[in-house]
């Protein structure tokens, strides 16, 4: 049966594919987002699109829709440090604004984005969601804050939600890809090596004790978690706020993501060493067990190439956009 949804943050990359796979079930959406971070282009076609922030949420909500998945948050753990009250201004306040107004409106299911900086440098992995969360950083510190705003929301008011925690998104689907300016995810950064637009990867630190000295990561594809979302819009209950992380329960080395690349693109990838970053864990690794039992998801693209091959396709078609554009200024 079709429902009606409010993506907010659908212009951004993981709200854009899940917008999109919410289309391609047969609903109606509704992106909001106020293009701070997101790209109009990434507002799929046959959304409807709302420009505007989420503190602003009650000017469109009203009792037609069925439920709302939230993915507008700034996001850059560096950026959180240097400037924090812009992250709990935007993350917890305009989420305090959103969850006012779906209350007003009546609208009563809820999916959020989380993420597995919520639980800083865990003591152990892979990672439940029974772990002490102890985040590092102002972003992960205002993600836990709004995950509790959320859990009073629920007891209090009858919500059903459903945060689903994220380890490393990656890969692209269809024309929906990473396209963050400053980018820091290591995928893409490799992959503007490979593309030239980058002379070398820094590689920081080698001798964490792994396997082969570099910090280990779980990479989910994109696609999986946009069905995961899906499952948690039928999932939620009223009353219930149930937390789920996403993750392969697979860790890639940052040297194996290298090679791949080098592999999937076949080009050279030049790197250097540089001195570890403060507050980077050797290891995060995630337990997914609870999203198999509870929403019934088990992600099937968690193959390390087949990840960067959507990811490589993506960033050449960006790449070209990027050059004919920069043509078009040049011959004017």
């Amino acid at each position: 049966m079709s429902k009606k949804y409010l993506v907010t943050g659908g212009a951004g990359y993981v709200g854009s594919v899940v917008a999109t796979h919410l289309l391609e079930a047969g609903h109606e959406v509704t992106v909001l987002d106020d293009l701070s971070t997101g790209h109009r282009e990434g507002v799929p076609r046959g959304a409807r699109f709302i420009e505007g922030r989420i503190q602003d949420a009650a000017r469109w909500l009203d009792a037609s829709y069925d439920a709302v998945l939230h993915f507008a948050a700034f996001s850059q753990v560096g950026e959180s440090v240097a400037d924090p009250e812009k992250y709990w201004r935007n993350n917890l306040g305009g989420t305090m604004e959103l969850l006012a107004a779906m209350r007003a409106a009546g609208v009563r299911t809820l999916v959020f984005s989380s993420t597995a900086a919520t639980y800083g440098e865990p003591e152990r992995t892979p990672i439940t969601e029974t772990a002490p969360t102890a985040p590092t950083s102002p972003y992960g510190a205002s993600k836990l804050a709004v995950d509790h705003m959320i859990g009073g929301e629920c007891t209090a008011h009858g919500l059903a939600a459903v945060s689903l925690r994220y380890f490393n998104v990656a890969g692209a689907y269809k024309d929906c890809g990473e396209r963050h300016d400053p980018e820091s995810h290591l995928i893409p950064l490799v992959l503007q090596v490979a593309q030239g637009r980058r002379e070398a990867i820094a590689v920081f630190g080698d001798d964490y004790p792994t396997p082969d000295g570099t910090c280990v990561r779980d990479y989910i594809h994109v696609a999986d978690l946009a069905e995961a979302h899906l499952l948690a819009l039928d999932a939620a209950a009223p009353g219930e706020h149930l937390i789920c992380n996403l993750g392969n329960g697979n860790g890639f080395s940052v040297r194996e993501v290298i090679e791949t690349v080098r592999k999937v693109t076949g080009h050279p990838v030049p790197e250097v060493v540089a001195p570890r970053r403060g507050g980077d864990p050797a290891v995060l690794v995630a337990s997914a067990q609870r999203a198999v039992e509870r929403l019934g998801w088990r992600p099937s693209r968690t193959d390390l190439a087949g990840i960067v091959a959507d990811a490589w396709e993506f960033a050449q078609t960006q790449g070209q956009a990027q050059d004919q554009a920069q043509g078009q200024e040049s011959a004017g």
